[in-house]
């Protein structure tokens, strides 16, 4: 079929045709927005879920959303940074929605503080100025230049919340891949976040990440459970999966028999991402216009490679050789989550020889611990793709299996 007319969209981040069985967090979404715009308050909400399960898809359609409803969007994917410069980029995102909230010469009272709270806030990593570039006025001595990332972020969340509220707008933190913050910052987030709560003012999050970041909230803050909502997301039931594939396809005047869609279905789990995959590659190569279960056969070796040669092998690229050791070793005992010990053994280890391992794949990303004592990994599919990478489980410094070291 015309490969200008295919309409699946299998990239990061690409928002599809049509994003199915997410209604109840866009319903949320709106709620939330809804209800801040009235004065009232509601919880925040991060939402969580394996690779390619579409959070960051989810954080697009909510971005729009938001701007639709005249909110000022603050957006940006996390990354491991240390405290200078997380503080340096939340000065970058602070400024910017100050001139989303209005041009500089209509600035009014409570924008001026909010200007003057942020240079202070910045201050501590650029004496310069350089940061709050165009940003007019002094700063603001005693706000925001506590030396503390909680106290000072609060501040500024503060203040500028009180600047939205007077310019009859609100604030949405859209943050991508939360759990790369560390300790401290992600403290300092909800310690704001709870102060703009309690000054009732416009001002939100709305996060995506992997399964831990709800722990990881609760650890950093008693309270984070009630100022967040963390609806997980997950494979797509048969009806909403099969729909991701049919509607874009009957779109363009083309179809699938009801074969096709339960082998996609069957292949893929219900993964939205690898729904996308498998219809871009069916799509390429059905003759058309209804797509058969022949074709679905065909596009698998298509499929399975497109996925080994970009979404799992630019994750195993960042493994050493013994955690590439480690998460084969978990492959060979299944899908689920493993327990530590089980894992260990496999490998002719005891726990305590291979937990720097476990630690440093889960904060890499690559694990997470559903519960105490246990690791699974964040990517679907991934024991498949260990499996056909790495055939044979090679033991360490080439020990044959069933030995103790």
């Amino acid at each position: 079929m015309d490969p200008v007319a295919n309409p699946y969209t299998p990239n990061a981040g690409a928002e599809p045709p049509l994003i199915a069985g997410r209604n109840d967090q866009l319903v949320t979404f709106d709620v939330l927005l809804r209800r801040l715009s009235a004065g009232r308050s509601e919880q925040s909400m991060i939402i969580t879920g394996l690779r390619g399960v579409g959070k960051t898809v989810l954080l697009g359609r909510f971005r729009t959303r938001a701007l639709s409803e005249d909110w000022v969007v603050i957006e940006a994917e996390i990354a491991k940074h240390d405290d200078s410069e997380f503080r340096r980029r939340m000065t970058g995102w602070v400024r910017t929605a100050l001139f989303e909230l209005s041009p500089r010469d209509r600035w009014g009272g409570r924008l001026k503080r909010a200007a003057g709270v942020l240079k202070s806030f910045s201050l501590s990593i650029d004496p310069s100025g350089a940061l709050t570039a165009g940003v007019s006025g002094e700063a603001s001595f005693g706000h925001a230049d506590h030396g503390d990332l909680q106290q000072d972020l609060s501040d500024l969340l503060v203040a500028v919340g009180e600047a939205a509220q007077d310019a009859g707008r609100g604030i949405v933190l859209l943050l991508d891949e939360v759990q790369f913050l560390n300790k401290v910052q992600l403290e300092a987030i909800i310690a704001a976040l709870h102060k703009t709560v309690q000054r009732n003012l416009p001002v939100t999050m709305v996060g995506a990440g992997l399964p831990q970041i709800a722990e990881l909230a609760g650890d950093a803050k008693s309270y984070a459970e009630r100022l967040f909502k963390f609806p997980r997301i997950g494979t797509l039931g048969p009806t909403d999966a099969a729909s991701a594939l049919r509607d874009p396809a009957i779109a363009e005047a083309a179809d699938y028999d009801d074969a096709a869609l339960a082998l996609a279905v069957d292949v893929t789990g219900g993964y939205p991402y690898f729904l996308q995959e498998l219809g871009y590659a069916a799509w390429g190569v059905a003759p058309g216009p209804v797509i058969a279960r022949a074709d679905i056969e065909r596009a698998m070796p298509i499929y399975e490679s497109k996925l080994d040669e970009s979404f799992f092998t630019v994750r195993l690229d960042r493994a050493t050789g013994m955690q590439r050791m480690y998460l084969r070793a978990m492959a060979e005992l299944g899908p689920q989550p493993q327990k530590a010990g089980d894992v260990a053994e496999k490998l002719n280890r005891t726990s305590p020889q291979v937990a720097p391992t476990r630690s440093e794949l889960i904060n890499m990303g690559l694990l997470y611990t559903p519960e105490y004592g246990y690791a699974a990994f964040t990517v679907p599919h991934f024991d498949r793709y260990m499996k056909r990478a790495m055939p044979e489980l090679v033991q360490p410094e080439g020990r044959p299996r069933g030995r103790r070291p």
